[in-house]
């Protein structure tokens, strides 16, 4: 293992989303993840091939039946000399398999036990399920997305299961092993989608406060409303992505656009907003989008082409920066960020079910005896 948590020991209790992709940062930057995985095949919605579930790499696996009184006790073991646990049942689960966190702290009071749930471990919604489209829903920000013509759009599942609930379940596993250093102790991070994707939207918040922002969709600087904030179609029916909000920068966007300033509205004149994007989008239609690419790249204008999951690996920046890799041909996401000192990286592959587990067992000073409840290998 390398990276600036090699040495660090997580255990992954058996989830979709979030939590592997939780684990997956933490192995990304050198943790050893040991991932729990359910003996037999359950559905989950998106059945994939082993090798192209990502959020898996650089994990172990261990195949356990959690109904098995001897595998609930052999988990305990685990627990006992992990650092961190996450899970990301609905309230009351984890307790019932008798793995909840008052247990598993009574074996071992170091642990950072972190639980990610869409509605939050208490609230009324908190035992019914959900996904991402009904955490974002509550907090706002699914409205606050989309044009003024249309309803709200889905931004993949990016908001509330890996912004509002991944990346703060990670942080706060790291920030209670940070406070661990001066205590001495674990404790319970309760990592809810609904209170990371609200934390999300503080800045919009402030600025509907402060009365700069309405609840009218696609009417705003940064929802599709500026047009010089906004994507558009070129001649080939490639789009563009530009975000000219400084002055100078939208000067530049204009110039190179081959408008005239003087007989174009003004920028922030909101009640001629249409016919200024009117205006644009006329221009972006006369050329193709590497013509455009060949013209405003690399400027000040805040341009970007609009790069396809195909394209966006072999754009020149992002093949220089190695922002993308592919082991086993797989091309996915490199780890992030990145370290001076202490370079994370993927450990190896995703495991199939079990891969893994009884040589992790072996380094983590498990038993023999205890060892005969994993079924993985």
């Amino acid at each position: 293992m390398s990276g600036p948590l090699a040495g660090l020991r997580v255990i992954e209790m058996p989830a979709i989303g979030p939590v592997p992709f939780c684990g997956m940062l933490l192995a990304d930057l050198g943790a050893d993840v040991l991932r729990i995985d359910r003996t037999g095949e359950v559905d989950l919605g998106l059945p994939v091939e082993p090798k192209y579930e990502l959020l898996g790499r650089g994990k172990r696996s261990l195949a356990l039946d959690l109904k098995d009184t001897k595998a609930i006790a052999l988990v305990l073991d685990l627990f006992a000399k992990a650092d961190v646990v996450i899970e990301g049942f609905r309230p009351g689960v984890m307790e019932r398999l008798g793995l909840g966190p008052d247990v598993a702290q009574q074996r071992n009071p170091k642990l950072v036990y972190g639980r990610m749930t869409g509605w939050g471990q208490q609230g009324p919604l908190a035992p019914a399920a959900g996904h991402d489209i009904n955490y974002i829903a509550l907090t706002g920000a699914l409205h606050a997305i989309g044009r003024a013509e249309g309803g709200p759009v889905p931004p993949l599942n990016l908001v509330g299961d890996f912004g509002g609930g991944s990346l703060y379940l990670a942080m706060g596993v790291l920030a209670a092993l940070f406070e661990r250093q001066t205590s001495g102790r674990g404790q319970v991070v309760d990592a809810a989608m609904v209170d990371g994707a609200a934390s999300l939207m503080t800045l919009f918040y402030g600025l509907k406060g402060a009365g700069l922002w309405s609840d009218t969709r696609g009417g705003n600087m940064l929802d599709s409303g500026a047009p010089w904030y906004d994507s558009y179609e070129c001649a080939d029916g490639g789009f563009v992505a530009i975000g000219s909000i400084e002055g100078k920068f939208y000067a530049e966007l204009i110039q190179k656009l081959g408008l005239d300033p003087k007989i174009l509205p003004k920028q922030h004149d909101r009640r001629n907003w249409q016919s200024l994007r009117a205006a644009i989008a006329a221009s972006f239609r006369t050329k193709t989008r590497d013509e455009w690419c060949r013209l405003m790249e690399g400027s000040d204008i805040c341009f970007a082409p609009i790069l396809s999951l195909e394209e966006a690996p072999r754009h020149p920046h992002m093949a220089a920066r190695e922002t993308f890799v592919a082991p086993d041909g797989v091309t996915q996401p490199a780890p992030a960020p990145r370290f001076s000192r202490t370079p994370g990286g993927i450990a190896h592959k995703p495991p199939v079910r079990g891969e893994g587990g009884a040589a992790a067992l072996a380094e983590w000073g498990v038993t023999a005896e205890a060892q005969h409840a994993a079924s993985g290998e």
